[in-house]
């Protein structure tokens, strides 16, 4: 089944280009120009596209304004656009051009932005590859994605030897600006504007990765303004003030909140590693108002005490945007508690896009929701049948946006019903239009016949005084089919044993959802944008003795 583009009814799409609007123009995304400038930005957008033009309109638009901050110093907005422009020329005397795929390595700092989008005014494709690769993994990726060119972080040297790309690769993010092959290849470039392509590049990200080798799940460049419309409806981020990035750039969370702070001509803070006294060092010296992280970021936050968060001065904090993985409701709850009203919370995937958004207001009255559907999203719940459920029942959660997938790069698309596209998940609507995440509908296990989502469990157990991070997973059983096994990380100085665990979840839940055996570690294992990678916990010995 086709997916239905959500801009396909003309009066549709003419509504939510107008809320979209509405909502750039108060942030200070659009504003008036004089007749010049403006012809100028209309020449950017034609001839680039909506991506690709980005950093060109900020140029014209906020020149002089720091654009990025990170370890090798600042540029502004009038920097950027210009290094944009050179390596954009040099690729184009290398041979690069439409069709040509130029992968990048990177951890976060100026090099790969600057790479994604000359790639994409050379009408190339851009797959953004996670530093946490293997070398086998690096090597099987870039084949996958026939990659042309390659830029890679120094310290990734390793893990590229074995990748020979048609065009070449250099590697970037030296200590020493004098070795640094790609800075090289910048400064030899044009700095003029290069001709458009027929058709900009488009943007390939991968899936997380965390049951099997990450698929390429490209993006075609946006035709509409409401992806970006659809935060700015809802977040206070204004024009010319300072965001900074936790999660990497490879992921969607950390992308697309680096390209709205770009649009707003905001400065783009970005460390290659996150930690968190850092960040909120970071926060206070810049006195940034927008913050992007994934969950296990906040929870690195809090776990520094009370004490040492407000020793900052976080008063500029208005917008703490969070996505990635699943936000436990204590985590969002302590967050805002310690932050003031400012999380909000992103739920979505590399393929659906933007799916809801939890505003402040609902994580206060409803934490362990993930807000009501995003402005151009429309979400159903269906059972396994495909008959649409009812308010308050759990089925399977299907989605609509205005920027379909277009299927993973290797073949295969997720399951579609109505038009609606599947995001793996199962959840409920509560009264007030609230969607509920209950869990991954591969992970719900039948247990003596009762359903069981890890979730639920997951949830419980992280609002124990003594436990910091939990996790859960079904095993097999002889009797009941199924049973849960918990994993649990304790917070240093505490101390409880496998029968408090369990006794803690009987007396909160059903007693069918208590773990029948609980497993205590130092951490659990996560990918980079913080996500638990239960295939790895899944493969843990479990004691004899449990």
């Amino acid at each position: 089944m086709k997916l239905v583009n959500r801009l396909a009814d003309p009066a549709q799409r003419a509504s939510l280009e107008a809320r979209s609007l509405r909502a750039l123009a108060r942030a200070g995304a659009l504003g008036l120009e004089n007749p010049h400038k403006f012809a100028q930005i209309l020449n950017a957008m034609r001839s680039y596209g909506p991506y690709g033009a980005a950093p060109r309109i900020a140029a014209l638009r906020h020149g002089g304004q720091t654009a990025i901050a990170d370890e090798f110093g600042q540029i502004t907005f009038d920097e950027f656009e210009e290094q944009i422009n050179r390596l954009t020329s040099a690729w184009m005397q290398k041979g690069l051009g439409p069709g040509a795929t130029i992968g990048i390595l990177c951890r976060n700092h100026r090099a790969p932005l600057i790479a994604s989008f000359a790639a994409s005014r050379l009408g190339a494709n851009a797959v953004w590859l996670n530093t946490a690769f293997s070398t086998r993994q690096v090597t099987e990726v870039a084949e996958r994605e026939g990659v042309d060119f390659l830029v890679y972080d120094i310290e990734f040297t390793d893990a590229v030897a074995g990748i020979s790309p048609a065009r070449g690769k250099l590697a970037c993010a030296t200590e020493d600006a004098g070795d640094d092959e790609l800075r090289k290849l910048i400064a030899g470039g044009d700095p003029r504007l290069t001709p458009a392509p027929a058709k900009p590049g488009r943007i390939v990200l991968l899936t997380s990765g965390t049951t099997g080798t990450p698929k390429g799940a490209p993006r075609p460049e946006p035709k509409s303004l409401t992806i970006p419309g659809a935060l700015l409806d809802r977040m206070p981020m204004k024009a010319r003030e300072a965001t900074v990035i936790g999660p990497p750039l490879f992921h969607g969370t950390g992308l697309v909140i680096a390209l709205l702070a770009i649009s707003l001509g905001s400065t783009l803070v970005l460390r290659r590693k996150f930690e968190a006294g850092q960040f909120l060092d970071d926060l206070a010296t810049h006195k940034a108002t927008g913050a992007c992280v994934v969950p296990i970021m906040l929870q690195r936050v809090l776990a520094l005490g009370e004490e040492d968060v407000r020793r900052r001065d976080l008063s500029a904090l208005r917008v703490v945007f969070c996505a990635g993985s699943q936000l436990p409701a204590e985590v969002a709850t302590k967050a805002q508690a310690l932050l003031g009203p400012v999380i909000y919370n992103l739920y979505g995937s590399t393929e659906v896009s933007v799916a809801t958004l939890a505003t402040p207001e609902d994580v206060r009255v409803a934490p362990q929701s993930v807000g009501r559907p995003a402005l151009g999203a429309k979400i159903r719940i269906f059972d396994e049948a495909g008959k649409e459920l009812p308010q308050g029942q759990t089925g399977r959660i299907f989605v609509g946006t205005t920027s379909p997938f277009e299927g993973y790069t290797g073949g295969g698309k997720k399951d579609v019903i109505d038009g609606l596209m599947s995001t793996g998940d199962v959840g409920h609507f509560d009264a007030n239009g609230r969607l509920f995440i209950d869990g991954r509908d591969d992970e719900m296990i039948v247990s003596g016949g009762e359903n069981v989502f890890p979730r639920e469990v997951e949830e419980l157990l992280v609002t124990h005084e003594a436990i910091a991070d939990a996790a859960a997973i079904g095993v097999d059983d002889e009797d009941f089919g199924k049973r849960l096994r918990a994993f649990v990380v304790l917070k240093p100085g505490q101390d409880v044993s496998e029968e408090a665990v369990q006794a803690f979840v009987k007396d909160n839940l059903a007693r069918y959802k208590s773990p029948r055996e609980v497993l205590f570690l130092d951490d659990l294992p996560r990918n980079p944008t913080g996500k638990i990678l239960k295939r790895e916990l899944a493969e843990l010995e479990v004691p004899s003795s449990t």
